[in-house]
């Protein structure tokens, strides 16, 4: 997971990130927040095509079922926006991040539920109420508190059971609260790449 961290100035790390947070997404506002995120970060898209577009003017003209042509863009407004990553063109560079993200799932799962839950709340309600700059303290004071709080599989390498539990609470919250994924994933990503470095 090392190489992961320092490939490509952490652009696989929040591919990493992004793969995670967006599995088993059903709350539309938090996806809307992991597409725009992703956008920014040239790392998604949009596959259904939601994105800002040119509305035209309606002459008139109609489509060859008869219908009036601003109908049919109409008609697709409703649709959700799905997060496409932007994996690396090399599929063996490719396979490494997805490979983790989803190592990272399974060790998630593992996770002791009550404890999760409690530090998922104690987090959201520390940078409900501070500055973005205190929220690597907070991160970080409830990945450790957890990590006393839980039995660890031997099995799990510490490092990936401490990424999958960042990574599990800045989803519990942004499932919550969509308004802090870019914040708090930014927050993730820097906490990441510092334990990585030590």
């Amino acid at each position: 997971m090392d190489d992961l961290l320092n490939m490509s100035g952490g652009q696989n790390t929040a591919l990493v990130i992004l793969a995670f947070l967006q599995a088993d997404c059903s709350n539309v506002e938090y996806s809307k927040e992991l597409l725009a995120l992703g956008t920014g970060l040239n790392l998604t898209r949009d596959i259904n095509c939601n994105g800002p577009r040119i509305e035209t003017l309606d002459d008139g003209d109609l489509e060859t079922d008869g219908h009036p042509i601003s109908s049919v863009s109409s008609s697709f407004s409703d649709i959700h926006p799905v997060v496409d990553l932007q994996w690396p063109r090399n599929h063996e560079a490719a396979a490494v991040p997805q490979q983790v993200a989803e190592e990272l799932r399974v060790i998630a799962d593992q996770l002791e539920r009550s404890v999760v839950a409690q530090a998922t709340r104690n987090l959201r309600g520390n940078i409900s109420s501070s500055l973005c700059e205190q929220w690597n303290n907070y991160l970080s004071r409830e990945v450790e508190w957890v990590m006393r709080h839980i039995t660890i599989p031997q099995h799990l390498p510490q490092e990936q059971v401490i990424m999958a539990l960042t990574l599990t609470l800045v989803k519990g919250v942004c499932q919550q609260a969509p308004r802090f994924l870019k914040n708090l994933f930014n927050t993730a990503l820097q906490y990441i790449i510092l334990r990585s470095a030590r």
